[in-house]
């Protein structure tokens, strides 16, 4: 079963209330077993356009990737997220050679 990844790319306007927002999203994420592979480091736009921050998440399955996105905490943790941060955010099914 390949994994599946959360791929965001997130502008913030309060970086403190963002702290808060990655401390609520802790425990989901350990739920469904969420590993970051980005986390807002360093990036370079070399085609097209981007937002300021990319992060990406792998999580175990689809399925897993689905139902964290969908679960009461983060959709609560997100909540602090939405009025200081425009996102885009897909997931995505990896390829499993």
């Amino acid at each position: 079963m390949p994994k599946a990844y959360w791929i965001a790319h997130v502008d913030v306007s309060d970086p403190e209330t963002y702290e808060q927002y990655k401390a609520a999203n802790a425990a989901p994420f350990a739920k469904y077993g969420a590993r970051f592979v980005v986390r807002g480091g360093a990036q370079e736009v070399r085609e097209g356009a981007s937002r300021s921050r990319t992060v990406v998440i792998e999580f175990p399955s689809l399925e897993a990737a689905r139902n964290c996105y969908d679960s009461a905490d983060y959709q609560a943790a997100k909540a602090i997220r939405d009025p200081i941060s425009q996102a885009d955010l897909v997931i995505v099914e990896g390829y499993d050679a």
